[in-house]
């Protein structure tokens, strides 16, 4: 915290509060007096200090009627209240009207400087996570990662609890689901949003180049190195860098970003000499990380380096409530791009869109909404706009086989054979349950334990 903080001492003794005063100010402080919590009243309009250290016993107005009094104005100044005489009840009482702490006289200094210390952190992450809260309203929970599902509801409370922190971020999630969106949002919510941000997908570069575009290289390192280059560490200092699909990392090349994050010291290729970086990392993958550490794909070590905060963000077929939600953003972000006044969908659209199953997620219903929003002759999309063949099964190929894994469990095999049943169907659940060889009540059953596990 900048020691430039304004605090403002309230203490009906002039020699305490002088003292007081100035001491704050060898410390590096702005600081400003007031003789009661009256006095006090009327410099917080103008002084607007980040801290008040108050006296609780004073004429005209005590410390816990000023407190009470700042809480009804609604002011963001933290307070610490002093006194000689208190006694539980009211240290009590001034923690549930808001107060930072209650410190008995003589104040020690040292302790003095560790809670105004604390106070001004806590004050600072208060301050961020009410920026980013409302930025996050202002911006209509940006724009794909619009929802009223209740698990999208959680993701979007989790971005708010940590952009403004420096933790890292792991973020998982099927292909299409908006994995960078969500480390997007996360760098324009926190305090390094007017500096870089740079996203790499380490499965589009060749091996052979991995290190190069991570860690930069001087002229001459390797053939064709005719010139020097930055690497996205460099470029992203002091802002954010997303290493997308981490999974695809070589396993050599893991070792050296680890030990890039645990000593924020960078090296490029050929060079001697190793740079400063303050970079905060995220990492997105469409694999289970837990699974790609099994086989080797990802060291254990970087997977809990990079696995501060976990953010999974779940499949649209598993939030199809929120389609309306994303659609409607969608629709108006298509309608800037293509410089079109689309109002909306009709009901045929809707119910249309609802009963789909989405296998490509949000990238997916972003492309068939771009069709439609060029085509369409009126203000209203509607079902003919829609390209003829969306909803029919796409032709079988190799990868379209369901996809189980050595020490699954029989009834997350299970799951994913009915979710992908239901997804070749267009979602009639009659035709999913004739395919699967059981009843359409048991079918029913088990898409309701399924949502209801999704929720707990």
């Amino acid at each position: 915290m900048p020691q430039s903080a304004r605090i403002l001492v309230v203490e009906d003794e002039a020699n305490e509060r002088t003292g007081l005063a100035e001491l704050l100010q060898a410390w590096g402080y702005v600081a400003e007096t007031a003789a009661d919590g009256a006095e006090a009243l009327e410099k917080v309009a103008t002084f607007a200090p980040a801290v008040i250290l108050s006296d609780l016993r004073m004429p005209r107005l005590t410390g816990m009627e000023l407190l009470r009094q700042l809480r009804e104005a609604q002011s963001s100044a933290a307070v610490i209240l002093l006194t000689g005489q208190g006694t539980v009840e009211q240290a009590v009482e001034a923690t549930k009207l808001g107060a930072f702490n209650f410190l008995e006289k003589p104040i020690d200094p040292k302790r003095l400087q560790i809670e105004l210390r604390n106070c001004l952190e806590r004050s600072e992450t208060e301050r961020q996570l009410e920026i980013a809260h409302r930025r996050l309203s202002d911006l209509g929970s940006f724009s794909k990662l619009a929802g009223r599902s209740k698990t999208m509801k959680e993701v979007l409370t989790l971005l708010e609890q940590v952009a403004p922190s420096s933790a890292s971020v792991l973020i998982t999630g099927e292909s299409g689901t908006g994995k960078e969106l969500v480390a997007r949002t996360i760098h324009e919510l926190s305090p390094r949003a007017a500096k870089p941000f740079i996203a790499i997908n380490c499965a589009a570069i060749p091996e052979s180049l991995m290190e190069s575009e991570i860690f930069g290289h001087e002229r001459g390192a390797f053939t064709g190195a005719v010139e020097r280059r930055l690497g996205c560490f460099e470029m992203a200092d002091n802002g954010t860098l997303l290493l997308d699909e981490i999974g695809e990392m070589p396993f050599p090349t893991q070792a050296k970003l680890l030990r890039v994050l645990e000593d924020s010291r960078v090296r490029r290729l050929g060079s001697k000499s190793e740079i400063s970086v303050d970079v905060r990392v995220l990492a997105s993958t469409n694999k289970i990380p837990e699974d790609a550490v099994a086989k080797n794909e990802l060291r254990n070590d970087l997977y809990f380096r990079l696995n501060v905060v976990r953010i999974s963000i779940p499949p649209l077929r598993e939030r199809l409530e929120d389609v309306d939600d994303i659609a409607a953003a969608l629709v108006e972000e298509l309608n800037r791009k293509h410089r079109r006044a689309i109002s909306g969908m009709d009901d045929d659209v809707r119910e249309a869109f609802r009963r789909y199953t989405w296998p490509g997620n949000v990238r997916e219903l972003r492309n068939v909404l771009e069709r439609a929003v060029v085509i369409c002759p009126e203000k209203t999309l509607r079902r003919r706009d829609i390209a003829p063949e969306f909803g029919r099964p796409t032709p079988a190929s190799a990868d379209d086989h369901l996809r189980l894994r050595s020490g699954m469990t029989v009834s997350e095999a299970e799951r994913r054979l009915i979710i992908e049943t239901l997804a070749s169907s267009q979602n009639n659940k009659t035709r999913a349950a004739e395919l699967l060889g059981i009843s359409l009540k048991t079918l029913h059953n088990k898409l309701k334990d399924y949502e209801t596990q999704s929720q707990s």
